[in-house]
């Protein structure tokens, strides 16, 4: 979504409602397309095999769009959390975790934020429910759990049934991706509630760990890598700022990306990739001590999530390839570096946390890409490596 915090705190009231059957058939994960090099940069190695890198300018732009500009205030949101977390202890994680056995329930909900706006506008709905699975289910993988159901909240004015289905499909098609059930959902009808063809959805996941088996970042130390995952793009955060960019540059999009093949359409509508299969294999291989989804807030908020007091990210600059509509972005709205940072992904959705072992091997399994982006230092937060000798 575009805000940065997941409260997992949500009321809902509506005129009418629909329940819809449920699903109870479990799928295995279609492929995502075998990927075919990974990285095996150490600090100025070269990324190889990388699709045409870009790199991002880090030149100060004081007249430059911010995502408070575009109406998403990230700092409100934190501040949010940290009320809520007084009245409700433990909040602030990927996932909420209860206690069931010898094991976890982990829980998550989400939305996909004002990527919806750019659904109606260019009329793709059938991918909009793969990103609605993939933010929940992707946050709680983040703790080791395997994704067990999903529930899914469906609203809008008048219920247009070809439209919902076309939604729902994508939403059958994330469960798919990652090997969870799609338990049943909700359909509100609210009239007058939403403009005409519009709609809003919610998603909520629910998956299992053995309690020795959380990963929780407690373990991170000095010394540990950092690997990240690579995005197909914005995913399903930072969407208003987007928005912003195109509105005030009067952009089309139908235009064509610069530095692709692809209209903006095309690159701002990639699903969102789901993790789930790759993080849990490369858990089940040991080494891994915390993992952290790169949603809104980026890097910046995201990564120091699950790290232990005193201890921070050096993340290596220029160590994997920005994508194309990262640097369109920048450039069409003159928006800072640093803003960029904390509010995308920048083209890595996922990142880990692990030991130098698990890293190279990591690094040298063939079936997905990732790139050594970073090491565990002392401190706080997160730096960049340019910045550092600054």
């Amino acid at each position: 979504m575009d805000a940065c915090c997941k409260l997992g705190l949500k009321q809902t009231h509506f005129i009418a409602h629909l329940p819809r059957e449920a699903f109870f058939k479990r799928h295995h994960d279609v492929s995502r397309g075998v990927l075919s090099f990974a990285s095996k940069r150490l600090k100025n190695a070269k990324l190889g095999k990388s699709s045409g890198a870009i790199s991002l300018s880090s030149s100060s732009v004081p007249d430059g769009i911010t995502y408070k500009d575009a109406g998403v205030d990230i700092d409100a949101g934190t501040e949010l959390v940290r009320r809520i977390a007084k009245m409700a202890p433990g909040i602030g994680g990927f996932g909420g975790l209860f206690p069931l056995g010898d094991s976890y329930l982990v829980a998550g909900t989400d939305g996909v934020g004002t990527k919806l706006k750019l659904a109606f506008e260019t009329g793709i709905h059938e991918t909009i429910g793969v990103d609605l699975v993939a933010m929940s289910v992707n946050d709680i993988v983040t703790s080791g759990a395997r994704p067990l159901f999903f529930l899914d909240y469906f609203a809008t004015s008048h219920l247009d049934v070809d439209l919902a289905e076309k939604v729902i499909k994508g939403i059958v098609d994330g469960c798919k991706q990652s090997d969870c059930a799609l338990l049943g959902g909700e359909t509100a009808e609210m009239p007058g509630f939403y403009a005409e063809g519009e709609y809003d959805l919610s998603g909520f996941a629910v998956g299992i760990v053995k309690k020795d088996s959380v990963i929780d970042g407690k373990y991170i130390e000095v010394g540990d890598v950092i690997i990240g995952l690579p995005s197909s793009g914005v995913h399903s955060n930072g969407f208003s700022l987007v928005r912003r960019v195109l509105e005030k540059g009067g952009h089309s999009l139908k235009q064509s990306l610069p530095g692709s093949s692809v209209t903006l359409t095309e690159a701002l509508m990639a699903p969102t990739i789901i993790y789930v299969n790759q993080v849990l294999n490369i858990i089940s291989k040991g080494g891994v001590k915390g993992i952290a989804h790169i949603t809104g807030g980026g890097f910046t908020d995201n990564i120091p999530r699950v790290f232990p007091e005193g201890l921070g990210a050096l993340i290596y600059a220029d160590s994997w390839p920005v994508l194309p509509i990262f640097n369109w972005i920048q450039e069409a709205g003159n928006v800072r570096l640093d803003e960029m940072r904390r509010t995308f992904n920048m083209g890595i959705g996922m990142v880990l946390i692990v030991d130098k072992e698990a890293g190279r091997r990591i690094l040298e399994d063939e079936r997905w890409d990732s790139y050594l982006i970073g090491e565990v230092i002392k401190g706080d937060g997160v730096i960049y490596d340019q910045d550092a000798h600054q």
